[in-house]
């Protein structure tokens, strides 16, 4: 492909609405344009990458025997009414009204419209397992698109559905996809870590993320130093106190409670100040909204309520915070001043790291007022404990007790979950087994975020010049850059290279552009493709071509008639250079 006949614009400046590294890079490099929010176009070069990155996951899905098929993006709205889905997905769902005034989803997933399919399709046992998969546009109306197609409204996923018998088939087909995913993101050159998951709106009881580490990462996920435990930030467990700590009964503190006057001090900071007392002898008193219920959670000040694990703690469908309304209601004060101390009617749900506390402050229920000296069983008490805050970084592992936990920064790019009969079940998908009885079938789903392993692939390899591409995703392979298009001599070269190239089946761009030099170099930096053939007027003179290495700018000066085979060379040697 030459350079003056493709749509690739490159751009000097820093777009003004890119955050991240990635969108600012896929927009100067010329590979996306946005047309509105969290909706973006994928020019020539931007599309080369994507059908790599697709070629690699449909071969080792492939590979592993599942069978690829296109399910439809418009859904009927009753199919998620049927599992249950459309209010927990609520505004994240695009809706609309057809001309017979029938309700559609724009599918943000298909596990409710595979699992039809294979009601109508499966009925023997005979037919089981099977894994069928897609690469297909996914729609979801995020509250805030950013960071270009890592959180977007319109993108490009794989997911795949396994079906099986029993649990025993379900953990075979999850090891084929975990293995899969593994083989993927590796051969895009992805750096990643798989992780234990929460499984959220998607049901089941057992999942997995494959994370990939870095700085712009929108999630975060948690490891131990010296064992094998990782997890995300929603799912990773904090470990509990000792055995004789969280059974002990404390029936009194060593000091009476007492309210205390803290006028317009309701922040942690700011009353742990006043009072004369560090952050963690204070206890928040947080209420949420159960399903139209008021609970009041208490946690450590210097703690933050883990959302995901409260609400899987109450087994909550809907959990949102009180709004300053309800908490004056329930507590008759203000935001800021909620305590446990005299609640009524109130679920309260404490976390772990209260227990074996003495004397400390809470919220008086009160207008500018504070109770110090409060306890446990003493002064109120608790309906349940769990752990229901996020791990911090000074924690230790819940798994070995040993090593200090690590938080990283990270982005998703697969998830896959063991979904059990969640939506067979719902849906009415069974089949018979060996002995005419009718069963449920077992449902696993697998997903890859396409769009998002390119961005993710860029943050992980990128310098001040721009992209650095792995060799598999690589748009081309090689760079072919004469740097005066004018002298007969170098296009001479230069032409002879490229059919050479050409017909050892390696793709190449040909900047044929006839531009100043220096220019050529900021344009081949900026969009990274692994190696640059550099054909200059002086080295020509003796017969030399100049092979530059994107990654590292090792420099290679070689006869005209050995820099194919150079190439080749370099194209096969998988050690990092």
């Amino acid at each position: 492909m030459k350079w003056s006949e493709m749509l690739l614009p490159t751009l000097k400046e820093v777009p003004a609405e890119a955050e991240a590294i990635s969108h600012v890079l896929m927009i100067r490099a010329g590979l996306i344009r946005k047309l509105g929010s969290g909706v973006y176009s994928y020019l020539p070069l931007g599309l080369r990458v994507l059908k790599k990155t697709e070629s690699i996951i449909r071969e080792e899905m492939n590979a592993k025997g599942a069978q690829e098929v296109l399910l439809p993006a418009i859904q009927p709205v009753e199919l998620w009414m049927k599992s249950g889905r459309f209010e927990a997905l609520g505004e994240d769902m695009i809706t609309f009204s057809d001309r017979h005034k029938k309700i559609n989803v724009l599918g943000p997933t298909h596990e409710e419209v595979v699992t039809a399919l294979i009601k109508n399709e499966v009925s023997s046992y005979r037919q089981l397992p099977l894994i069928l998969y897609q690469i297909q546009t996914k729609f979801r109306d995020e509250a805030r698109p950013r960071f270009g197609v890592m959180r977007s409204r319109e993108f490009i996923m794989k997911d795949a559905y396994s079906f099986d018998r029993n649990e025993k088939g379900l953990n075979m087909s999850y090891e084929k996809m975990y293995d899969a995913y593994t083989r993927i993101f590796t051969r895009c050159g992805l750096r990643f870590l798989p992780v234990e998951a929460d499984t959220g709106v998607m049901g089941g009881d057992v999942s997995h993320e494959f994370m990939v580490l870095a700085q712009n990462g929108e999630d975060k996920v948690v490891r131990c130093s010296q064992c094998n435990f990782a997890a995300s930030i929603d799912k990773a467990e904090c470990a509990e106190p000792n055995q004789k700590t969280k059974t002990k009964n404390q029936k009194s503190g060593e000091k009476d409670c007492e309210e205390v006057s803290t006028p317009g001090v309701s922040s942690v900071k700011d009353v742990a100040e006043f009072l004369k007392v560090k952050p963690e002898q204070l206890v928040k008193t947080i209420l949420y909204v159960n399903e139209g219920n008021p609970v009041a959670v208490l946690v450590r000040a210097d703690y933050a309520v883990n959302e995901t694990k409260l609400a899987r703690v109450l087994r909550s469908k809907q959990l949102a915070l009180a709004d300053e309304a309800l908490i004056k209601k329930v507590t008759s004060a203000s935001v800021g001043f909620s305590g446990p101390v005299g609640l009524k009617g109130v679920e309260i749900v404490a976390d772990y790291s209260l227990q074996g506390m003495k004397d400390f402050v809470v919220g008086a229920n009160k207008a500018d007022t504070h109770i110090i000296n409060a306890n446990l069983e003493r002064d109120f008490k608790v309906t349940k404990w769990a752990d229901v805050r996020s791990i911090e970084h000074e924690d230790l592992c819940p798994r070995c007790l040993k090593g200090e936990v690590e938080i990283c920064q990270a982005i998703e790019v697969g998830h896959v979950f063991k979904l059990g009969t969640k939506y067979t079940n719902s849906l009415e998908a069974a089949f018979l087994d060996e002995e005419g009885k009718a069963r449920e079938i077992i449902m696993g789903c697998y997903g890859i975020g396409v769009t998002r392993i390119i961005a993710a692939s860029i943050e992980q390899n990128y310098d001040e010049n721009g992209i650095i591409w792995p060799k598999e995703i690589s748009p081309f392979q090689v760079l072919l850059m004469p740097l005066n298009p004018e002298n007969n001599n170098i296009m001479a070269a230069a032409n002879k290279i490229y059919a050479q190239l050409g017909e050892r089946n390696i793709e190449v761009l040909f900047d044929d552009r006839n531009i100043r030099a220096g220019m050529k170099f900021k344009d081949a930096d900026l969009i990274g493709i692994p190696f640059q053939i550099i054909i200059g007027e002086k080295k020509l003179a003796q017969n030399i071509i100049e092979i530059k290495l994107r990654n590292n700018f090792r420099r290679y000066d070689l006869p005209l008639e050995n820099v194919c085979a150079k190439i080749c060379e370099l194209m096969n040697d998988d050690r990092k250079d």
